[in-house]
């Protein structure tokens, strides 16, 4: 996959400073990766217990699943584009 580059005043138009935005967009790729990886271990969950004999067809289905995961855009990449079309919400916590 290849790399693309980011607009950086773009990004920093988004929240006025660079480095807000890169700690938005950052956060919400790490919430995408741990929810992707939640969904990848419910699927690869279901393949544990079996036993030895069907162990080759469950292989291959593993496998399937898997590679279904590595086709996808990495999370830092939708979380930057999720970012630039404004799609992801954010606050700023209150001042005490």
């Amino acid at each position: 996959m290849p790399l693309r580059a980011l607009d950086v005043e773009k990004i920093q138009d988004i929240t006025g400073n660079l480095y807000e935005s890169i700690v938005i967009m950052s956060k919400r790729s790490r919430q995408i990766a741990a929810r992707e990886k939640m969904e990848l271990d419910e699927k690869l969950k279901y393949f544990e217990g079996f036993e030895e004999e069907d162990e080759f067809s469950f292989n291959e289905e593993q496998e399937r699943i898997s590679k279904e995961y590595e086709k996808r855009p990495r999370a830092s990449q939708r979380g930057a584009d999720e970012l630039m079309e404004s799609k992801v919400s954010y606050r700023y916590p209150e001042n005490t």
